[in-house]
């Protein structure tokens, strides 16, 4: 919206702004009004709100009635900085923005991201979405707004804004982890489980200026969880897995599935040498967003699929994938239940089992080669075992002392007192007995 400078304007509040803050209705609105003329305007009373004075902090209703006081763009601490124009866009800009539309409603535009496009400017990043968003802009409306973004060489499904108030309501949903966000990758090798859960911290790798992540287990390392799925594998070469991300960190699934030893085709950065499969499969990173499910601002659920792009579609062909057998999705709606909590630390557990055996199998053999080293020693002197009340075993013989002979006791009759006694004493003869 153009600014007045020598007369007062009212606006009446949309739908689209009902519930919102005064001074983000002026960030909406009016951009180049700055926070210090919207607050100095509230202290003199010159902004009212159905002819009522109003505070910046104040929330607006539909159908209100704003009144802002005429702008000096040439005093200090007037008007700020007027936005900056931006290129006109060329029609091969318009007829791509065109060509990648999957979705468009008054409240949403959902895009179809080509590889290699990025989704907003930078250093050195002079094409991208954000700078297509005017293609999108109708005339005398707002212009469309980033929600979310994926990273430059990921292709898939996009969410654009279409007007501040749904841009809010979407931002929400991210923010709130309600939004379902479905990924398919090619990995290199096949993971030991078919699916699981990946719960990893991540944080900025240092030295590489936050372009690169790493796994960090400190106190600095964001928690980060992202669940996997295999749909199909190409022996123990490749395979096609679906991929979720729990929460959403920069690089958050080619960070996680570098991590376990299975990188993202394609991904150079993270997986090294090891993401490149030989042959004709293209060098691409094979990265797609499929699926995006989340709440509409009108009460449903936009639930938006994007086609694979050239290069990853011709990728599972050569590999012997069929693009059907991924059109299963669990449903992956809601939190963790205690079954499903139970059930992942069990995977891990035989996971990290799995990881062990090789170790185990080593103590293993090292305690049959000590067990085999025992059964295998030369047997005891034959003998009474040593015990109690048993005599010593013989050995060199003592001059002028017999070597003491075993006394064996018939099995079956304890030794006892009584035993003892009656072989002390001497026989009696044998006859009539003898008269006293």
């Amino acid at each position: 919206m153009s600014i007045p400078e020598n007369q007062v304007r009212q606006f009446t509040v949309g739908g689209d702004d009902d519930g919102i803050r005064l001074d983000r209705w002026f960030k909406r609105h009016l951009p180049q009004v700055g926070f210090a003329t919207i607050s100095r305007w509230a202290r003199t009373g010159q902004i009212r709100v159905d002819g009522k004075r109003a505070a910046p902090e104040d929330r607006l209703a539909k159908g209100q009635v704003l009144r802002v006081p005429p702008g000096d763009s040439h005093v200090k601490g007037g008007l700020g900085k007027a936005e900056r124009a931006r290129k006109p866009l060329t029609e091969a800009q318009i007829e791509l923005a065109d060509q990648i539309v999957l979705h468009r409603d008054p409240a949403a535009i959902v895009i179809n991201k080509p590889p290699g496009l990025a989704t907003q400017g930078g250093s050195g990043t002079f094409e991208h979405v954000d700078g297509l968003l005017d293609a999108y802009t109708r005339e005398g409306g707002p212009r469309p707004r980033l929600v979310h973004r994926l990273d430059k060489d990921t292709s898939g499904v996009l969410l654009v804004a279409a007007t501040p108030g749904s841009a809010a309501f979407f931002s929400k949903r991210f923010s709130g982890r309600t939004a379902k966000k479905i990924y398919w990758a090619l990995v290199a090798g096949v993971p030991s489980l078919d699916e699981g859960m990946i719960d990893l911290p991540l944080a900025k790798q240092p030295g590489s200026g936050g372009e690169k992540m790493m796994v960090d287990q400190s106190e600095q390392g964001q928690p980060s969880r992202s669940r996997y799925r295999v749909i199909d594998r190409a022996g123990n070469r490749a395979c096609w897995v679906e991929l979720q991300p729990l929460t959403g960190r920069t690089h958050q699934l080619r960070v996680h599935m570098a991590a376990i030893g299975h990188p993202i085709i394609g991904d150079g950065k993270y997986g090294g040498p090891d993401a490149f499969l030989s042959g004709s499969i293209s060098r691409k990173l094979h990265l797609h967003a499929r699926r995006l499910m989340i709440d509409h601002p009108d009460g449903t659920m936009l639930d938006v699929e994007a086609p694979l792009p050239e290069h990853m579609a011709a990728s599972l062909a050569q590999l012997g994938f069929n693009e059907g057998d991924g059109e299963y999705i669990p449903d992956p709606s809601g939190d963790l239940t205690r079954d499903d909590k139970k059930s992942i630390a069990k995977q891990h557990a035989k996971q990290y089992r799995k990881e062990r055996k090789g170790e185990r199998r080593g103590r293993a053999e090292t305690g049959r080669t000590r067990n085999d080293s025992r059964v295998a020693a030369p047997p005891k002197k034959s003998g009474v075992k040593k015990g109690l009340g048993s005599p010593k075993p013989a050995g060199k013989p003592v001059a002028g002392k017999p070597s003491a002979k075993p006394t064996a006791k018939p099995a079956g009759k304890p030794a006892g007192k009584p035993a003892a006694r009656a072989a002390s004493r001497p026989a009696r003869p044998s006859g009539p007995r003898k008269p006293r």
